[in-house]
């Protein structure tokens, strides 16, 4: 008999499905070594977004003069700001921790765990078995071998968030989602910062036009050097200092006082003792599901950053879902991550679902274009929005393919678009629906009657 009925591996969005387990009666064990809430509570979209309200704070002071409104930006307290976010937010890990501490059916293993068997994990210096098993455990910064970079003291968005000291420099290593929110913090409370990426614009999974308006953006703000590969890094006298090779064999040496690594994410696979289960990897390392969240390893499930469908908190929220009513309730669900949206909280904000325009001349798919700019909506004038669009791509019959924002709110803006692809609601019902005026949706609106008119 196995000693727990459930067992999840993984304090993210992995704890949920130790809740329910556990208020269904099914004796749960969820093992977790750090705060519960995973990254994105403690290291990663919480407490961006909290630092990046201040940068939006900073710069509607500096911006007040084109409404005619005097105010004067008189300095920003980053130390504190740091350092109330994150008591904010460590106070929810640990209310958390109280409550599951007090679940009845619920046994909260705060240590690290590899497994020895499919269903058998070592735990408190034993081996613990379950009947099913919840793989969460979650992704982090990925720190590729470049050159003198171990050698080198820099950050990764794992313990950005812990330095309450600002940097006058920083160089950022990355042209990322990650790399451009933390950038224009940083730059928004008085830092300077270089973005060194070595794709030709930031952004580069964004649509290419977005990709192309946020590049422009952000180069006016810091330096931004894009078509360069970092070749090496090196620290000469606590000055940090980053080698860059461009296509052509030019290079550059680029400075700062501080270094920020955000070349993406790796799952968190690699040390909890796979090899000794049935549990497979892809290439990169992500474990393998099928459409009910199943590993390779009979009554073994993933779910999250360290599953291989995708690597965004909303989708582990609703993989959270079908979890609960596959290793629950045992009811069978297939997921379905058609129309998933993404975000990116810089200012301007980037939102998309959907093809890329590049996409789909690479697959052949026939297509036409909407575009709508904020400038010329009734709304984007009263905000003295220069910047920004919407741009709709449908297929011939009307289906939507894809639907990219940037500018103001744009993740708010996107959401009729993924609403209507998600329910096989096409071009014309989008257009033809009534949207209230002077709203920023009207933005979207006109990007609908724009593809629906060609």
């Amino acid at each position: 008999m196995a000693d727990f009925d459930v067992l999840v591996i993984g304090g993210g969005t992995g704890n949920n499905v130790a809740a329910a387990a556990a208020e269904a009666g099914l004796e749960t064990a969820l093992v977790e070594p750090g705060p519960l809430g995973g990254t994105c509570l403690n290291r990663g979209c919480n407490p961006s977004k909290m630092l990046l309200q201040t940068a939006n704070a900073a710069n509607a002071v500096r911006d007040a003069e084109k409404f005619h409104v005097g105010a004067t930006l008189t300095g920003i307290d980053h130390g504190t700001v740091v350092a109330e976010t994150m008591d904010t937010l460590s106070g929810i890990a640990v209310d958390m921790e109280g409550r599951y501490r007090e679940q009845e059916h619920l046994t909260l293993f705060d240590e690290y765990t590899r497994f020895v068997d499919d269903r058998a994990v070592e735990l408190g210096g034993e081996t613990v078995t379950a009947d099913r098993v919840v793989i969460a455990t979650g992704s982090r910064p990925l720190v590729p071998p470049i050159d003198g970079l171990d050698e080198t003291p820099h950050m990764t968005s794992r313990d950005v968030f812990e330095r309450t000291d600002r940097p006058d420099s920083l160089v950022i290593l990355g042209g990322g989602y990650i790399a451009v929110e933390l950038g224009y913090y940083y730059e928004s409370v008085g830092t300077d910062v270089t973005i060194v990426e070595m794709e030709d614009r930031l952004v580069p999974r964004e649509d290419d036009d977005v990709a192309a308006a946020f590049t422009d953006i952000a180069t006016e703000r810091h330096e931004v050097v894009t078509g360069h590969r970092v070749t090496a890094v090196e620290d000469v006298d606590g000055e940090r200092r980053v080698h860059a090779e461009g296509p052509d064999g030019d290079t550059r040496t680029l400075t700062g006082d501080e270094l920020l690594v955000a070349l993406g994410r790796r799952p968190n696979s690699d040390d909890i003792g796979l090899e000794h289960t049935a549990v497979e990897t892809d290439e990169n390392g992500f474990v393998t599901t099928d459409s009910h969240l199943r590993t390779t390893a009979e009554n073994v499930w993933a779910q999250g950053d360290v599953a291989d469908k995708s690597m965004f908190k909303h989708t582990g929220d609703y993989e959270t879902e079908h979890t609960v009513a596959n290793v629950v309730h045992d009811e069978g669900v297939e997921i379905d991550l058609s129309a998933e949206p993404h975000t990116i909280f810089t200012e301007p904000q980037i939102a998309g679902v959907g093809a890329t325009e590049d996409e789909l001349a690479d697959r052949g798919v026939d297509y036409r274009v909407g575009r709508a700019d904020y400038a010329d909506s009734a709304m984007g004038r009263a905000k003295r929005l220069r910047e920004g669009f919407a741009k709709v791509l449908a297929a011939p019959d009307g289906e939507i393919l894809g639907c990219h924002v940037i500018g103001y709110e744009a993740s708010t803006l996107l959401h009729e678009a993924v609403v209507a692809m998600r329910n096989g609601v096409g071009v014309d019902a989008v257009a033809d629906t009534i949207h209230a005026h002077p709203t920023l949706n009207k933005v979207v609106e006109s990007a609908f009657v724009d593809a629906a008119s060609q």
